[in-house]
C-alpha cells in the first residue's frame, strides 16, 4: 500500500472534526454540571433574573421588556437571512459549471489532498448543511422571542414567570446553537482548500472556543440595587477587625469607639 496525499483528507478531516466534537460533548457536561463556570449557562442565570425583574412591575417594565426582546428579534434575523444567503450562494456555486480547464489548474497549485468531483461535492455539502442548522437555529430563536413578546405584553394577564423564562432560555439556547454552526463552517470553508489547512483550524477553533466558553472567575446573581447595597454591608461588616480578650466575649471594633475606652476594655486595670 503506497500513500498518497489523497489518504490526507481520510486521516486529518475526521481527526479535526472529532477534536470539535470532543469539546463541544465537553461543554455540554460543564453546561449541566457546571453552568456557572460557563459563559452560557451564566447567561442563561442572568436571563432568568431579568425575567422575574420584569415580569415582578409588568406594566411599568413593559416598554424596557419589549425593546430588548425587539434587538434579539433583530440580531436573529439578520443571523437567518445572511445564512440563508450563504446557502444560496454555495447551491449556485456548485450548480455551476466548475469543470472548465482554468478551475482546475488553480485548484492543483492550491489544493494539496483529494480534488475529486466527489470530494469537492462533500465539502461543498457539509458547509451547506452547516448553513442550513444556523439558519433554522435563528428561526426558531426569533419563534420563542415572538412567544416572550406576546406574553410579556399581554396586559392584565397573570403568566407565570417560568413561562416566560423557558421561552427566554430556548431562544437563547437556539442563538447559541446558530451562532456554533457558524464556527463548525469556518474548518469546513478552508477544507475546500486543502485538509491540512482545515485540520488546523479546528485545533486553533478548539483553542479559541475554550478561552470565550469558560468563565473562571464566576460572579454571584445580581439582582436589585437594595439587594446589592445588603450584600455590600454584610461583606464590609464580616471584614472588620476584631479584637478579643482571653477567657472573655468577643469585642467589635467601631470607629465610635474612643482610643482610651478601648485599652480600658482591652486591657485588665493596675490595681
Amino acid at each position: 500500500m503506497v500513500w498518497t496525499k489523497e489518504y490526507l483528507d481520510v486521516v486529518l478531516v475526521p481527526s479535526g472534526l472529532l477534536f470539535l466534537g470532543i469539546y463541544h460533548l465537553y461543554l455540554i457536561y460543564r453546561i449541566i454540571i457546571y453552568p456557572d463556570l460557563t459563559v452560557i449557562g451564566y447567561e442563561n442565570g442572568i436571563r432568568k433574573i431579568w425575567v422575574h425583574k420584569m415580569m415582578q412591575e409588568i406594566p411599568r417594565n413593559t416598554k424596557d421588556a419589549l425593546q430588548v426582546i425587539s434587538s434579539n428579534i433583530s440580531a436573529s434575523t439578520f443571523m437567518a437571512g445572511l445564512s440563508i444567503t450563504l446557502s444560496s450562494l454555495i447551491g449556485t456555486i456548485v450548480g455551476s459549471s466548475t469543470t472548465s480547464s482554468q478551475s482546475k489548474l488553480l485548484a492543483n497549485h492550491i489544493i494539496y489532498g483529494d480534488r475529486s468531483s466527489s470530494t469537492s461535492s462533500v465539502k461543498y455539502a457539509t458547509l451547506l448543511i452547516c448553513f442550513l442548522i444556523a439558519f433554522i437555529s435563528q428561526v426558531q430563536c426569533i419563534r420563542y422571542y415572538v412567544q416572550v413578546n406576546f406574553l410579556i405584553s399581554t396586559p392584565g394577564s397573570s403568566v407565570p414567570a417560568h413561562y416566560v423564562e423557558h421561552a427566554v432560555i430556548r431562544g437563547s439556547n437556539f442563538w447559541s446553537l446558530g451562532v456554533r454552526a457558524y464556527y463548525f463552517a469556518f474548518p469546513l470553508l478552508l477544507w475546500v482548500f486543502g485538509p491540512i489547512p482545515m485540520f488546523s483550524c479546528c485545533l486553533g477553533m478548539v483553542c479559541f472556543l475554550y478561552f470565550i466558553d469558560t468563565k473562571d472567575n464566576p460572579i454571584s446573581p445580581f439582582g436589585s440595587k437594595e439587594e446589592q447595597k445588603r450584600v455590600i454591608q454584610k461583606s464590609v461588616l464580616q471584614n472588620e477587625p476584631k479584637h478579643t480578650i482571653k477567657e472573655g466575649p468577643v469585642i467589635e471594633s467601631h470607629p465610635k469607639l474612643g482610643s482610651q475606652m478601648r485599652r480600658e476594655i482591652e486591657s485588665p486595670q493596675q490595681v
